[in-house]
């Protein structure tokens, strides 16, 4: 058996910025076994398997260790390449998946994502975060998935080497941390080693925690966005409602073939 394989760059008009996603599709589903054992050789932060859903499509997402419910540069990814590669010809691409239904469309040279906003609830750090990041949030939320941290200022962020250890321990799918930017209306840096990815360049998921977080400090409903990994992922974000839309540039890197 062979399959098609692809790899893009998502969020970056960079070859070698933004967030790699391999991208599947199929005609009928792989079993589970298989597909996590295609994401761990590949070993990139999320392999997208795409297969037909009546006159949509329906959409799931594999780290190296395991199957997460909700990825935004994979499905950014895979849309991309519907797009590019795949013959895709309208503008719009609905993606089911475990998390609801998934909007997708084009927006001019860019994707722009239609994802659930994800509005964050305040809570305390009983020390674990604390001593994780190596220095005291301003403010700790919990979300659908993850830990949104805020601290003080981009150099905060920038300088953050956090005890992985530590985070691996929190009863989350990981740690998101944020803070104002200097040249963005806010930065990131997303950690889930409890997925098998210490740290994840671009995280379109994240985005729709920040976003709703973000509306309220800033008065703004359209913002921009760094996510301040090495490779950088640049994210246009809008609170629309309970919807976030996250757009983004996505570049392809490789097209092959798998031999199983």
């Amino acid at each position: 058996m062979n399959l098609k394989i692809y790899i893009a760059n998502a969020f970056s008009e960079k070859k070698f910025g933004g967030n790699p996603a391999a991208v599947v599709p199929l005609s009928d589903w792989l079993d589970d076994k298989l597909m996590q054992q295609i994401a761990a050789q590949n070993n990139l932060a999320e392999t997208a398997y795409v297969k037909p859903d009546g006159k949509d499509y329906f959409i799931r997402w594999f780290t190296p260790t395991v199957e997460v419910d909700l990825c935004g540069h994979a499905t950014l990814a895979s849309a991309h390449i519907m797009f590019e590669h795949l013959g895709y010809d309208r503008e719009h691409i609905v993606f089911n998946s475990k998390s609801g239904p998934l909007y997708v469309m084009r927006n001019q040279d860019k994707i722009t994502l239609n994802f659930p906003a994800d509005e964050p609830e305040e809570t305390r750090d009983v020390g674990l975060i604390t001593q994780a990041l190596g220095r005291k949030p301003k403010a700790v939320f919990t979300s659908r998935f993850d830990y949104l941290v805020v601290l003080d200022g981009q150099s905060d962020i920038e300088g953050l080497n956090p005890d992985l250890s530590l985070v691996n321990k929190l009863k989350a799918r990981g740690l998101i941390v944020t803070a104002k930017g200097d040249e963005a209306d806010f930065v990131s840096r997303c950690f889930f080693p409890q997925s098998g990815i210490n740290e994840d360049p671009a995280t379109g998921s994240a985005h729709c925690v920040m976003t709703p977080y973000w509306a309220k400090q800033t008065g703004k409903k359209k913002m921009n966005a760094i996510q301040l990994s090495a490779r950088r992922g640049w994210l246009e974000c809008e609170l629309a409602g309970d919807r976030v839309l996250i757009s983004g540039y996505t570049n392809t890197y490789l097209a092959g073939e798998i031999f199983i």
